[in-house]
């Protein structure tokens, strides 16, 4: 099927045609129909699958040109990152047209943000919390919107965003479209999609949790946060293969210290995003991985969404994701536009314990490699170790509460291998008889 089948019309066929665009991908053949029959939606795609586009094609469409100052459409999207993104997807598609779009978001003053509005717009892509801090300054009329989508509508309740959306409902048009994508389907999302939409349609192109099938997976077991560097400078001396790299770590402590290392280690030295960071750096630092400049990308789950960058061939887990949906999140950058990836996960002994649970949700066994010869094991400090098997007694608690810790555990079985000696007549090592 070509996008011409699905009534596309000419001045979106020539942005498609100038962004590179193939044929459509089974989310893209399976809403845009559904979309532009005017029917509230639900659709429950993974990230890499061209979501944004099958919501944005048929919007466009209903959209045609710009038309008064109020916004015709709302876009509602977790984090500063995806708000830029798909801002860039309108302006991208629109480009044959006069349709015009305003991003919305915190981490800068909204002096800017005001003006342009002010100026007249199409289509509104916000934060929700931005978005109401807006329409309270009296900086957006919404009485015209009559499309409303919630982007990543998982990751936006994980992050708390349900009062704001609950009031921006309050304040737009009860006639309106709704469409809501995400890329897993929990009861949570499911309870507030029967508050938000109105009898809708429902597509899926995969099963909930499900990783990306162009994404193959690797594992590595390593011991500790030292040998994990040492195995990903290794892995990243090979410049052919490994062209574009993104490393996930858990915390922004670990992400910072990572990317000052590539940076003394690797040629082109490295990037790094997190939540500390200003917004301007953040924005250069993706947009530098996006053009080519940079070839490694540090960053926290906090972007994981938010990076929508072509031809990543390689997604690195220093840390394993402790939210499992993260995992899928993470592995979903590489591998996009029914492109071939790979993702490789580094986990220490604590780790492997989350690696169960991870692939029970994927229903998969991810390969388990080998750590090269050549790469130094470091040995574990003992503070580092201690944190590790406190991880893991506090694992097993939360699985049986009558698990008393490891400690109790070995002072059990101790007196129970006296006790054992005792009744065998045997002394007990150490003492005279």
């Amino acid at each position: 099927m070509e996008f011409s089948e699905l009534k596309i019309t000419r001045e979106f066929l020539n942005a498609l045609e100038d962004a590179g665009f193939g044929e459509p991908t089974p989310v893209q053949k399976k809403a845009i129909p559904r979309v532009r029959s005017g029917r509230d939606l639900i659709g429950i795609a993974q990230t890499g699958t061209g979501k944004t586009a099958a919501y944005l094609l048929p919007l466009l469409q209903e959209i045609k040109f710009a038309q008064g100052n109020d916004p015709r459409c709302l876009i509602l999207v977790p984090t500063k990152e995806l708000v830029l993104q798909v801002n860039d997807h309108v302006e991208m598609l629109s480009s044959y047209t006069d349709i015009r779009s305003v991003a919305i978001y915190g981490g800068i003053g909204p002096k800017g943000q005001l003006e342009q509005l002010a100026k007249g717009t199409d289509i509104v892509v916000a934060t929700p919390g931005r978005f109401m801090d807006i329409y309270l300054k009296g900086g957006v009329v919404t009485k015209q919107i009559r499309f409303v989508v919630l982007d990543e509508a998982d990751r936006m309740l994980d992050m708390g965003f349900m009062h704001q959306v609950r009031k921006i409902q309050e304040v737009i048009p009860r006639k309106r479209q709704n469409l809501l994508f995400s890329a897993t389907f929990p009861e949570k999302v499911e309870r507030f999609a029967d508050e938000f939409l109105d009898f809708p349609d429902r597509i899926e192109v995969s099963p909930p949790s499900t990783p990306v099938e162009t994404v193959a997976q690797k594992l590595y077991e390593v011991p500790n946060i030292k040998s994990k560097l040492n195995l990903l400078l290794h892995l990243l001396q090979d410049e052919e293969t490994f062209t574009r790299v993104l490393v996930f770590t858990q915390t922004k402590g670990l992400a910072q210290n990572t990317g000052k290392f590539l940076e003394r280690k690797i040629e082109g030295g490295a990037r790094i995003i997190h939540s500390n960071k200003g917004q301007n750096s953040r924005i250069n630092a993706l947009n530098e991985f996006r053009r080519g400049e940079v070839r490694v990308l540090v960053s926290t789950d906090v972007a994981a969404r938010g990076i929508d960058v072509q031809n990543v061939s390689h997604v690195i887990n220093l840390s394993v994701p402790r939210d499992y949906q993260d995992y899928i999140h993470r592995i979903g950058r590489t591998g996009r536009a029914l492109q071939a990836g790979t993702a490789i996960t580094f986990a220490d002994m604590a780790e492997m314990w989350h690696i169960e649970k991870i692939e029970d949700l994927i229903k998969q066994e991810i390969e388990r490699l080998e750590v090269p010869e050549e790469v130094e094991m470091i040995h574990t400090p003992r503070g580092e170790r201690q944190d590790q098997l406190r991880e893991i007694d506090h694992l097993r608690r939360r699985e049986d509460p009558t698990f008393k810790g490891a400690f109790h555990e070995k002072k059990g079985k101790i007196a129970a291998r006296e006790k054992q000696q005792k009744s065998k007549g045997k002394p007990r090592s150490g003492k005279m008889q």
